[in-house]
């Protein structure tokens, strides 16, 4: 716990037994519940460097080409300093049961929410960049509790979404090795912890790059896996669009279409390369408030366009609360340099295969990267067991589509509702 401020190790040692030893308290295999209040302090402190935030003079081009536009910056500053309240985001975070528990050395925070219904699904959710657990909490009730928000009773999961080591409340690594494949040992770690024999994982963005690297390294512990940013795409046509080159010969249209989408995406994830080689260097991420908000904003154009338009008034799924809510978070956990080090970490190619033989659901949305066609998803995947291709929604559509992917998620595993234990 020792990136957590003063007052939160505090609080968290406060739920435990007043005569219990603290070094008792934080041991190993122990999961302890949790709870965050931030100090009014740190909020004034936050609200006075918003409204001394010093911004540059407006773009020379009438669109997004130089990056996220100067209107927008000063609408999200306008409205994280006078109007937004992160008492709300507390409060709601604060609503569902959060745990913490170490796991190869290293304090791992998740929330965890069993199912009331009989049989439900053990079901683990990760996060990606510029994410954190607060993208997830739409979703639990939805997938805990489905007979009350559209669903029927054998739909529901039971949920865990773990905060990846250097986000959020998790613990800060102080030595190298906390790639997906640690991260993927430790989740695997945490489940059998919680009584889980085997389990579904889910995950987009690192989430997914997590979950089939961890599906590939404990096929036995996984039912299956459901992902929203598939790790399909062929070796040699994912090389190529990396390079910048034409489209291969011999794709059909719609892989054509796949590929430019794909080509574009490298040409425009600066964010990952410099994260990827110089994340101790983003020193200013952790010095203004605004400058982190704007960083995190300009993750891909589509996503960038959305936020933009939600702060012009148009919400389509993604309100100015829920940006501000993720980015603030970050910023009270001062988490903006460790959660970068995981591209610095990163071994595995984004979208490459990893050698998943679980059964594999897969929804495409629209405002993905990419739309993976069905045929790279059924080379890649050699027991896929659901493709869907979803009306709306985005990189983050868990966050930004709810229901529609709440619907994905128990479509994708209805064929696996019964196995034995």
């Amino acid at each position: 716990m020792g990136h957590i401020p003063g007052y939160q190790i505090k609080f968290y040692i406060m739920k435990q037994s007043a005569n219990a030893p603290v070094k008792a308290a934080l041991s190993e295999e122990a999961v302890h519940p949790f709870r965050f209040h931030v100090p009014q302090a740190d909020l004034e402190d936050l609200h006075r460097r918003i409204l001394a935030t010093k911004l540059p003079e407006k773009e020379t081009v009438t669109d997004a080409s130089q990056g996220v536009p100067l209107a927008t910056v000063e609408a999200l500053a306008h409205y994280w300093g006078t109007t937004y309240d992160w008492r709300r985001a507390e409060a709601r975070l604060n609503s569902f049961p959060q745990f913490i528990t170490s796991i190869d050395g290293l304090d791992i925070h998740f929330i965890h929410v069993r199912s009331k219904h009989k049989n439900a699904l053990p079901i683990i959710i990760t996060h990606g960049w510029p994410g954190s657990i607060l993208h997830q909490l739409k979703l639990i009730e939805p997938l805990t509790n489905p007979a009350t928000h559209g669903g029927n009773a054998p739909d529901a999961f039971d949920v865990v979404i773990p905060s990846i080591p250097g986000y959020g409340f998790s613990g800060k690594p102080t030595t190298a090795g906390w790639g997906p494949e640690r991260i993927g040992r430790a989740w695997i770690t945490l489940m059998k912890r919680l009584g889980y024999k085997k389990f579904l994982a889910q995950g987009g963005d690192w989430g997914a790059i997590t979950t089939e690297i961890m599906a590939a390294q404990s096929p036995n512990d996984i039912l299956g896996i459901h992902t929203n940013m598939p790790n399909a795409v062929p070796v040699e046509i994912d090389a190529a669009a990396f390079a910048g080159a034409p489209a291969p010969s011999g794709l059909c249209a719609e892989e054509r279409e796949a590929y430019e989408r794909l080509s574009f995406t490298y040409k425009n994830v600066y964010y990952a390369y410099y994260m990827g080689s110089r994340p101790q260097t983003l020193v200013g991420l952790t010095d203004s408030p605004v400058g982190l908000a704007a960083f995190m904003m300009d993750f891909d154009p589509r996503f960038r366009a959305l936020v933009s338009r939600s702060f012009a008034g148009i919400d389509e799924g993604i309100s100015p609360d829920d940006f501000l809510d993720n980015a603030t978070l970050y910023w009270l956990t001062n988490t903006a340099v460790s959660a970068a080090r995981i591209y610095w970490e990163n071994k595995s190619a984004f979208f490459q295969p990893k050698g998943v033989t679980v059964p594999v659901a897969v929804s495409v949305f629209p405002d993905e990267h990419f739309e993976l066609p069905r045929k790279w998803a059924e080379q890649a995947y050699p027991n896929l067991i659901y493709y869907n291709k979803v009306a709306k929604g985005g990189h983050f559509a868990n966050w930004e589509q709810p229901a529609l992917f709440t619907e994905e998620l128990r479509a994708a595993f209805r064929s696996l509702r019964h196995y034995d234990e």
